[in-house]
């Protein structure tokens, strides 16, 4: 049965590891699936909830993400991906969920009560961003996505969706939206912990490795990489649980037997934390140095990524509008 799937991310700044292991290689096997029809969404209009007076950070950040899904190899041509803000349809959709949502059921939400306290709002909640969860839902319905794929802190915000689909049905009598259903990451394939350990790849945090990084910038992170504070001397038994280094090998090396030997002999002493990182640098220049090449040379041709961007944005609009239609005839709102 074919799938059809909506994934995306905010435009804050350029796509580092933590995506890449936690959404862009899953895209990339999705997308060679012929059975699913994937629409990628740089939400642009998410991120100005909570970045609405710094605008040109979001503007700067659309075709850097862009150039970074074309180098790690989101094709085009088979997955649609588009601008947010470009959809009108979107925000229609969701001024008539707003509807079916109470205050109360919104303020419940697990998801925006975390973020709300990690952004630090307090009080000062911008409207925008404590309605997104609704916002959110006219994104994933309006491709009528069957499925989503987000990581389990997000489950709450498809069950959302699910509700205002399930709602929107019932009370008008119809089958026009989809209730989607969740795929989440692979188990062991959670969010990529920072180069410092002291929290997820973030951003904010400051402490990501990114795809666009240079060679000499991915080997400066690595050699500043946390690992085990007791492990002073070369000779003195190591600690794996909790070092950065080894977090990385797991994910990133597919010589698990070269992993499984070198955490045997850093556990038994006789193994230095520079030796370790220095491998861990060619494991990850293996990995980046080709996509970091393909983003050079998409780059040098900013216009043509804009016109792609454009092109799936007006694929994307034309779906969308499909969907607007047939909730205003649900709703009886199509007077003419």
């Amino acid at each position: 049965m074919k799938k059809v799937i909506l994934t995306g991310d905010r435009p804050t700044g350029k796509l580092h590891l933590g995506h890449y292991v936690g959404s862009l290689q899953n895209r990339l096997k999705m997308q060679a699936d012929p059975n699913n029809h994937i629409f990628v969404m740089i939400a642009d209009q998410q991120a100005l909830t909570d970045n609405a007076k710094t605008p040109e950070k979001v503007q700067q950040s659309v075709t850097e993400v862009a150039l970074d899904y074309l180098a790690v190899g989101l094709d085009p041509e088979r997955t649609t991906i588009f601008i947010q803000s470009q959809i009108p349809q979107l925000p229609e959709l969701t001024m008539y969920y707003l509807n079916l949502v109470t205050m109360a059921r919104l303020q419940r939400n697990p998801t925006v009560k975390s973020e709300i306290q990690e952004k630090g709002f307090n009080e000062s909640i911008p409207a925008g961003f404590f309605m997104y969860p609704v916002s959110q839902a006219a994104d994933i319905t309006a491709f009528k996505a069957t499925h989503v794929p987000v990581g389990e802190d997000q489950r709450p915000m498809l069950e959302q969706t699910r509700e205002i689909a399930r709602d929107f049905n019932r009370i008008y009598g119809t089958e026009t939206l989809v209730e989607p259903d969740i795929i989440l990451p692979p188990k062991g394939h959670g969010r990529l912990v920072g180069v410092d350990g002291k929290g997820k790849m973030s951003k904010s945090l400051n402490n990501g490795i990114y795809l666009s990084d240079s060679e000499d910038e991915i080997q400066k992170k690595v050699m500043s990489m946390y690992t085990d504070p007791n492990h002073i001397r070369v000779e003195d038994p190591g600690q794996i649980e909790g070092n950065v280094v080894f977090t990385y090998l797991d994910v990133f090396d597919e010589d698990k037997e070269k992993v499984q030997e070198l955490k045997d002999h850093y556990q038994k002493g006789g193994l230095g934390d520079v030796k370790i990182k220095r491998y861990l640098n060619e494991v990850l220049q293996a990995r980046l140095k080709p996509i970091r090449e393909r983003r050079e040379e998409y780059a040098k041709d900013r216009d043509a990524v804009l016109e792609m961007l454009k092109s799936g944005s007006e694929k994307a609009e034309r779906v969308a509008a499909e969907t607007l239609a047939e909730v205003k005839a649900a709703m009886g709102i199509n007077y003419f």
